[in-house]
């Protein structure tokens, strides 16, 4: 059975986080409303946007400010260098901010990242798996 992901992320403008991320490809209008809104990533990756009401539905501790403390690191895969590139040039044009870590330049894997509006980072890799596993193989032998 495949199981499914939901991260949830408190955001302080529903719309414009919506906005921001139907701008890099995602969105179900399913299971959103006026408190939350539901991105699909992939058939087992979802991120609900929650308005900070919404959001403290679920828990009573303080909700962190993703532009000054780090809440988690969030990285989804891509199938090529492309790619990755794409979504963080999407992510950009959509009011993002591009690489504000460094990039992960190797010859089995490229990463990049991008923030959104609310400071949330995300990840964006691509990988020759079987690149990588030779690598590990020789570097442990």
């Amino acid at each position: 059975m495949a199981r499914m992901i939901f991260v949830n992320l408190p955001v302080t403008d529903l719309a414009r986080a919506t906005a921001f991320y139907e701008a890099i490809g995602v969105k179900n209008p399913q299971f959103s409303d006026h408190t939350a809104s539901c991105m699909v990533f992939s058939d087992t990756i979802y991120t609900m946007l929650m308005t900070h009401e919404k959001y403290s539905q679920f828990t009573s501790r303080k909700i962190a400010d993703a532009k000054t403390t780090s809440q988690v690191l969030l990285c989804l895969s891509a199938d090529s260098r492309s790619e990755v590139d794409r979504i963080v040039s999407k992510a950009a044009d959509a009011g993002g901010a591009a690489d504000p870590g460094p990039k992960d330049e190797y010859d089995f894997m490229y990463g990049r990242s991008f923030e959104d509006p609310d400071g949330h980072l995300w990840g964006v890799n691509w990988m020759d798996v079987e690149a990588a596993t030779a690598q590990f193989a020789t570097e442990n032998a």
